[in-house]
């Protein structure tokens, strides 16, 4: 079955149900010598592939409104409004209005079961942020060399490089991509 290919789509709304994340999208069909916008409901299921901005897998729930995409999704569309196709690519696009973001701190805690780690700048208890860590979270030495998650530790000056959005709880929550030891 044939796919289509959609560049610069913006994700206007997201829903779950049950397994599979619903994106609606908007995005400029360039075909046919006109320039249209046009809205598609992307089904994101198990088998489909979200990529971050690198290039590695990320789960469909760290995906925000507001994110540029990229996206195969099949040729089957539903007839509702907007049409509903099964997705089985989306890559998020590094734009200038989501900019990855450093953050410098020192770790207060580490969760290694949980996979994730709590920082402080500046001794100021508004700073704290909570880092989850993937398997495709970068973890470096001093000299830039990768080691394991397990490496780091409480009172460890640290960078991260995180993705620019977080959550609004308290602390506030967000995906780490590289952990730098300072």
């Amino acid at each position: 079955m044939p796919v289509i290919r959609i560049s610069n789509g913006i994700i206007q709304e997201i829903s779950s149900d049950r397994n599979t994340t619903l994106l609606t999208v908007t995005y400029m069909d360039r075909s046919q010598g006109r320039s249209r916008e046009q809205t598609i409901r992307l089904a994101a299921g198990p088998q489909t592939a979200v990529l971050n901005a690198n290039g590695f897998p990320v789960p469909p729930s760290s995906l925000r409104t507001g994110m540029t995409i990229n996206a195969t999704h099949s040729s089957a569309l539903t007839r509702s409004i907007p049409p509903q196709a099964r997705a089985y690519v989306i890559t998020v696009v590094r734009n200038r209005s989501m900019p990855d973001s450093m953050t410098a701190g020192t770790i207060l805690d580490i969760d290694r079961n949980n996979r994730f780690f709590t920082t402080i700048s500046d001794r100021d208890f508004s700073s704290i942020i909570r880092f989850n860590v993937s398997d495709e979270t970068v973890v470096l030495n001093r000299a830039g060399r990768p080691v394991p998650f397990q490496w780091l530790t409480p009172g460890m000056r640290v960078r991260v490089r995180h993705a620019a959005f977080m959550t609004a709880s308290i602390p506030p929550q967000t995906a780490a991509f590289e952990v730098r030891m300072l």
